[in-house]
């Protein structure tokens, strides 16, 4: 025979109606009478309970790796909120609240359209750039005829002059290079 709800929380240190409730979901077994084995039930609740909801004592919790501590660390001061020291239980909780946030919000603009893939936008302006520059390359061919009969010069000098010319404005713009930030 065990004992009861009360009593074994009086023992557990949290309320009856933690327990009952932990009895209700399965999370503690209770005995044939509705008595709790305390000892059944202990090992059965350290499994089976939220940390975030129980009253362990620390140093019955596992240690947590420093690159998620500095991870809590950071998207609490992106937020602007204090991280200094230790880092509580409510501080991890409230960091990863907010980085779900911020994936909700992402995934929300990525399906609005509003988001651009970086990949495909860098294919978009490489081809684009590309294809400018082929036309630009291409232009002295196209035009460097008509411009010599209007100026009355040689028509073979008159390309050779404008693709020397488009080629070095080509090589400065070459020389760009894009700030991807």
């Amino acid at each position: 025979m065990g004992v009861s709800t009360r009593t074994y929380a009086r023992q557990r240190g949290v309320s009856h109606v933690a327990v009952w409730k932990a009895a209700k979901a399965g999370r503690i077994p209770l005995e044939p009478d509705g008595t709790i084995d305390p000892a059944k039930a202990d090992a059965v609740w350290d499994q089976t309970t939220d940390p975030a909801k129980s009253k362990i004592k620390p140093e019955k919790l596992k240690p947590i790796p420093e690159a998620a501590i500095g991870s809590v660390r950071e998207t609490l001061m992106e937020q602007g909120l204090p991280s200094g020291g230790n880092v509580s239980f409510v501080q991890a909780r409230t960091a990863h609240e907010i980085a779900k946030a911020h994936l909700a919000r992402l995934k929300l603009q990525e399906r609005k359209g509003e988001l651009v893939d970086r990949a495909k936008a860098s294919a978009l302006v490489f081809r684009l750039a590309r294809e400018e520059r082929d036309a630009w390359a291409n232009w002295p061919a196209r035009t460097s005829a008509l411009m010599a009969a209007a100026l009355g010069v040689d028509a073979h000098t008159m390309q050779t002059l404008l693709e020397t010319h488009v080629a070095a404005h080509l090589s400065t713009l070459a020389e760009i290079k894009p700030d991807f930030r």
